[in-house]
């Protein structure tokens, strides 16, 4: 199996998709962006807080491959309602797993880019909407 043939199944591309459900909203008032080094991707992040500090609103700007934009809309869906100490530990967590150090992180349908760990290219368009968000909440 090819990696692109391997990596943009049709349900990888239809969580791409989802992200039209995340449109940015400049109004947003913490604001983030990452870019991966490896493949040059890249995520703009807005969020609001909720008053118990938890994430409220998510909005999401992509220029990032259909994995990285999967990836992206799998933040968006599990994002609402953790604090930046949340994403912190979800952050490394998910780190830990690409390299093949720790078990499967714990994050709503993350199994669906499961078969990218294969292809440490693309762990950085994994990561993008996580490292953006971290970064809008500091």
């Amino acid at each position: 199996m090819s990696a692109g043939r391997g990596l943009y199944t049709p349900e990888v591309l239809a969580a791409a998709m989802e992200l039209t459900r995340y449109p940015m909203d400049d109004a947003l008032p913490f604001k983030g962006s990452a870019r991966s080094r490896s493949c040059g991707s890249t995520i703009d992040i807005a969020v609001s807080l909720a008053s118990d500090g938890g994430i409220a609103t998510v909005g999401i700007r992509p220029h990032a491959c259909a994995v990285g934009q999967a990836s992206a809309a799998l933040f968006a869906r599990g994002a609402v309602g953790l604090t930046a100490d949340d994403l912190r530990a979800a952050r490394a967590a998910l780190g830990a797993w690409l390299a093949g150090n720790g078990l499967r992180p714990e994050w709503p349908g993350i199994e669906l880019v499961e078969p990218a760990r294969a292809y440490p290219a693309r762990h950085g368009a994994i990561l993008l909407a996580w490292d953006a968000a971290i970064e809008a909440l500091k």
